[in-house]
């Protein structure tokens, strides 16, 4: 994010996909109902509709599918991992009790090796988003950002035309 100086420098791009302009302002007096459709016209498509289209779109089902194929095997992975470690350490003590090395013994081995095995899951997950998921989510923000702009236009045109002046 760019860093501004000057009288300027707390401004919201209002452009900003990720701005989230329902929860700025809420609840400070606007009329925040939604514009009622004109007698007889079909309504415009909510946003409500909007994502839901963009939920059937296969560009979000591969993003979904993506980070399942991710996120069930190293869940998995990393549980069976887990319930090995404790299983090993409540039922094979004189096991996890070995020495490895001076006063290490495969019990505090495995035990780091739990640690070790969080941090690389961690970093393993952060890429896989960064170089699989990110920018496919971003475009979809994008698209349903763009989709809500038309549908607020839209909305304002008829509203304008109706003589509401909404």
């Amino acid at each position: 994010m760019d860093k501004h100086e000057g009288r300027d420098a707390g401004t919201i791009r209002l452009d900003d996909p990720w701005y989230d302009a329902l929860a700025v302002g809420w609840g400070e007096g606007e009329d925040t109902s939604p514009p009622r459709p004109a007698p007889g016209a079909r309504p415009a498509p909510g946003a409500s509709d909007i994502y839901l289209e963009v939920q059937r779109s296969a560009a979000f089902q591969e993003v979904r599918s993506r980070y399942r194929r991710f996120v069930v095997p190293a869940t998995a992975g990393f549980f069976l991992w887990y319930v090995a470690y404790v299983g090993a350490a409540t039922m094979a003590p004189g096991f996890m009790a070995r020495p490895v090395m001076g006063a290490v013994n495969v019990a505090l081995l495995a035990g780091l090796g739990q640690f070790l095995s969080t941090f690389l899951l961690t970093w393993a997950y952060a890429r896989h988003a960064r170089l699989r998921r990110d920018r496919a989510a971003l475009d979809l923000r994008w698209t349903v950002f763009e989709q809500e702009q038309v549908r607020r236009t839209d909305a304002g045109e008829r509203a304008r035309t109706r003589g509401d002046g909404r």
